[in-house]
Parts: C-alpha cells; structure tokens; sequence
C-alpha cells in the first residue's frame, strides 16, 4: 500500500485503505470499448471504400475523411483499456479519522482530500457481493471510488459519518 504519513497530521491515522480491483477497474467503460469496436469497424470498411473510389479516380477526400474516426475507435475500443489498466497502478484510497484521501492520474499522481465532516452523501452500486463503486458527495464536490474490494466496510464507516454530519447540519 502508498505510505500516506506526508498527507496526513502527525495525530491522525488510516483507518481504511485500498486500491481498485484491476479487471474491474480496467474494464469498467467496456460499453465504451464496445461502442469503439464498433466505429473501428465502420471506419475500416469506410476507408476501404473510399480507397477504392480513390483508385477509380473520385476525390482523395473518400479515403482520407475515415481516419479520424479510426483513431477514434481504436482509442476507445483498446486504447482506454490500456490507459485505464496503466492508471490503475497509481490509484490507492485511504479513510482516516478527519479525511478521505484519493491518489490517482496516469501522467501525474496526485492527491484529492475530502473532509469528512462535508461528507453528506453516498450511493454504493455493486457489481457483486465482494465488489462494488461508490459515489460521494461532499458540499459541492463529487467523487467516485471505482472498483473497491469488499465496500461494505467502508459502506458502514461512512454511513454513520454522513448520519452524523447530516444531524449536526440539521441543528
């Protein structure tokens, strides 16, 4: 796990910590990959006819117009998956008494801290009994935990959290 001890205060401690499950995480647009095989496909067959037509003597412009819709299918059809996956080595979560910390970015990590005393809602979507993503809200800031193995453990955490910021913002 990411030693966490220059984000937080000398006091405070991790309570909870953990990463992403890979395949989930790498494949969690694969609507977005499916849609991509499907334009790459297109975009083949429209270059091809296009050369074709180029071949017989029609505008170039039939042959080159498709490849920007190539690229485009490719990136989301492999090209997300594999930046998704290269992502997944630095994306690292970590719940401590005070804050809520995020570490992730392909090129860049960085750091993204949530007090937890803004936390006022969250919304727990299962993919199965051991897996599930979870979406905060804290004031105006939103954010989603992707992919956490056994999320009813912070599910609980939380919960009692945002039950008592939700009391206190109430008085």
């Amino acid at each position: 796990m990411l030693d966490w001890s220059q984000f937080i205060a000398q006091d405070e401690s991790i309570v909870w910590q953990a990463r992403p499950a890979p395949r989930c995480f790498t494949f969690r647009r694969w609507q977005h990959a499916l849609f991509g095989v499907l334009v790459t496909v297109m975009s083949i067959w429209w270059l091809v006819a296009g050369w074709g037509m180029m071949v017989q003597g029609e505008h170039m412009l039939w042959a080159v117009v498709p490849i920007p819709f190539l690229l485009i299918g490719v990136y989301l059809s492999v090209g997300q998956l594999l930046v998704a996956r290269l992502e997944w080595e630095r994306v690292f979560y970590a719940l401590t008494e005070r804050q809520l910390l995020i570490q992730c970015g392909l090129l860049r990590s960085r750091i993204i801290a949530f007090d937890l005393t803004t936390l006022s809602y969250q919304c727990l979507y299962p993919f199965g009994e051991q897996l599930g993503t979870f979406y905060l809200e804290a004031g105006a800031r939103r954010i989603t935990l992707s992919c956490v193995e056994y999320p009813h453990q912070l599910y609980r955490r939380l919960e009692l959290l945002i039950a008592e910021n939700n009391a206190n913002s109430s008085e």
